[in-house]
């Protein structure tokens, strides 16, 4: 039996569409074993009422990819899941159950593939690799996929930095916050945000947090996506007031981050009462950024 664990990511991160994410300090397990015949998923924690029990699972599905890819399909399998990472909410739950399948799957199968060749598969699943990457790196990763293979850059966290977030109790699937984007954007919004990411890279690099709140801004996903999620602009707002270095929107979302070096309880408790003002209950967590990804925990 193996034990894996695996990050949950933030991704996007205001300008950085589709290539920029970073880990963060709560975690899935995945635990899984050989059997001698059939398939068993016990699921506890975040979305154990939900998630698939049968050959639908993500999990059984990126383990089956290693499998296949190294010629070792197991007569049976058994699967066990404990997650804390919330579900449709941004916060990466697929990217950890595709990842925690391909390392457990993996490692029971010899540690055929490499990193670079989890990635990538990682990333065929999740159809970009702005989650799959931290949640496999740790850190703060920069990644872009070429012909087939990701490029990336990974930045250790700023000394002090810590996500604030709040998790509202509604789910958005990422095909319908992706549903409302624009096939096209205007050049004038094109630069703002190339602009923007590149003042956000630099931020993360130099530790120099008082670049955030301009770093942070974007116009080509958060304006459009801003419908879906109720108070949307008035809990960033209010995070802003409380003295949160930088805001966005978490991955698709709902879940709304904060970047801060101090007052933590201050500004989760200002974004929860403002969501709480359009109708919306949410909950907050304060997390570190995990500069370790998914890891081995225990092989049985």
């Amino acid at each position: 039996m193996v034990r894996v664990q695996v990050p949950a990511t933030a991704a996007n991160l205001g300008p950085g569409f589709d290539c920029l994410g970073m880990a963060l300090q709560l975690y899935n397990t995945v635990e899984m074993a050989r059997a001698n015949a059939g398939l068993l998923i016990e699921v506890q924690g975040e979305g154990a009422a939900d998630i698939a029990r049968d050959e639908s699972n993500i999990v059984y599905r990126a383990a089956m990819r290693v499998f296949k890819h190294t010629e070792s399909v197991p007569q049976g399998l058994k699967i066990k899941l404990l997650n804390q990472i919330p579900v449709a909410r941004g916060l990466g739950s697929s990217a950890a159950a595709i990842v925690g399948g391909l390392i457990a799957a993996n490692i029971l199968a010899g540690n055929k593939l490499s990193q670079k060749e989890l990635l990538a598969l990682a990333t065929a699943m999740e159809g970009h690799p702005d989650n799959v990457a931290p949640a496999l790196l740790g850190g703060i990763v920069v990644s872009v996929a070429v012909d087939g293979e990701i490029k990336y850059v990974k930045i250790p966290p700023p000394r002090g930095l810590k996500a604030v977030l709040a998790v509202p109790d509604f789910s958005v699937l990422t095909k319908t916050a992706r549903d409302v984007l624009p096939q096209l954007v205007s050049l004038q919004d094109t630069v703002f945000n190339l602009g923007r990411l590149a003042l956000l890279i630099t931020a993360f690099h130099q530790g120099d947090l008082s670049l955030l709140p301009t770093a942070m801004e974007d116009r080509i996903h958060q304006p459009y996506r801003a419908s879906l999620v109720p108070g949307m602009k008035k809990v960033l707002a209010a995070a802003r007031l409380a003295g949160a270095r930088g805001v966005c929107l978490s991955g698709a979302g709902p879940s709304l981050l904060a970047f801060a070096d101090g007052n933590f309880e201050l500004i989760a408790r200002v974004m929860r009462d403002t969501f709480q003002q359009s109708g919306i209950r949410a909950r907050t967590m304060v997390l570190n950024i995990s500069p370790v990804g998914a890891r081995a925990l225990e092989t049985v």
